[in-house]
């Protein structure tokens, strides 16, 4: 999924479902991490990729908690 489109998709969610989104792309982080120590990556790029969604995610969770206390 592009960036642009990823970013439409989260911002569209509560706040619960974008820390079950986070929960899930750590968990897939922890398993690439741990399979890179063991055996070579296929794509170690998706590394960033997974880290910068996880940045995206914390980002709108932020946003949303902000605009909640004005």
């Amino acid at each position: 999924m592009k960036a642009k489109d990823y970013r439409e998709k989260i911002r569209k969610m509560s706040v619960e479902e974008l820390r079950a989104e986070e929960q899930e792309l750590k968990a897939q982080l922890f398993k690439l991490r741990f399979k890179g120590a063991t055996s070579p990556i296929d794509n170690p790029v998706q590394v960033r990729y997974i880290k910068r969604d996880i940045a995206r995610v914390r980002t709108v969770i932020r946003e949303k908690q902000l605009s909640n206390e004005q």
